[in-house]
């Protein structure tokens, strides 16, 4: 299963998987205007990994199969961490 991935420009640490055959013209537009400008990042076969990074990899084929894309977010944080970086 071959997928892109863009890294968002404006939000720190989203991704989106974009399922082969898709385009970013084929996404929701609201769902690009919130993403901002992509940045290609890299091109997958999600079919060759055991596992992602930050995201878990049968919900992103799952999501690529069911919407033709998968967004990632940013890790939440706990307060106490966020005080600590911010703080320290």
């Amino acid at each position: 299963m071959q997928c892109k991935i863009y890294r968002s420009e404006s939000q720190a640490y989203t991704y989106l998987y974009l399922a082969e055959g898709k385009e970013l013209e084929d996404l929701p537009e609201f769902l690009l205007q919130k993403f901002g400008p992509p940045e290609l990042v890299i091109e997958l076969d999600l079919s060759q990994r055991k596992k992602l990074a930050q995201a878990n990899l049968e919900t992103v084929k799952s999501q690529l199969l069911s919407k033709g894309y998968y967004l990632q977010l940013p890790p939440k944080q706990s307060v106490e961490a966020l005080l600590q970086k911010n703080f320290s």
